[in-house]
């Protein structure tokens, strides 16, 4: 079996794209993150869904989870809705996640190892210069176990 026998289409995002519709997209399709398309369509790197979380939760919070507890919901969904106008771009980490990325002909055991090294859940299978979609974590823990 190879990546091309699990590989899947795949959502992606581009790099202005706006960061809550990458945010809706992930809630809806129940996704871990998504693939990040740079201004020629190539893929770049992966948004984490923790990485919009980081945007939309006040750092105080995150610092200190306990201060999470004093704020009720309304104020809470102030914070989500703060992600405004912001783009894929300024939810990027600083440094971006590497983008784990094989071709068709890689062997699960490949795809495997490439997951664990870059701790993703996800990775993106190229033919040449176009994106095939996605091997994703569920899948091959399927056809592993």
């Amino acid at each position: 079996m190879r990546a091309r026998d699990l590989v899947v289409p795949f959502p992606t995002v581009e790099l202005d794209s706006p960061v809550a519709d990458a945010a809706r997209l992930m809630a809806e399709r129940e996704l871990p993150g998504l693939i990040v398309l740079d201004e020629r369509g190539a893929p770049v790197s992966i948004l984490p869904g923790t990485q919009v979380l980081r945007l939309a939760v006040p750092r105080y919070c995150q610092d200190d989870p306990a201060l999470a507890r004093v704020i009720d919901e309304a104020h809470a969904d102030a914070f989500v809705r703060a992600l405004g106008e912001r783009t894929v771009r300024q939810a990027m980490p600083e440094r971006p996640r590497e983008l784990p990325v094989t071709d068709p002909d890689a062997t699960l055991l490949e795809v495997a190892a490439l997951m664990a090294r870059t701790r993703s859940p996800l990775v993106a299978v190229l033919d040449g210069d176009r994106l095939l979609g996605a091997v994703t974590l569920s899948a091959l823990l399927k056809r592993l176990t």
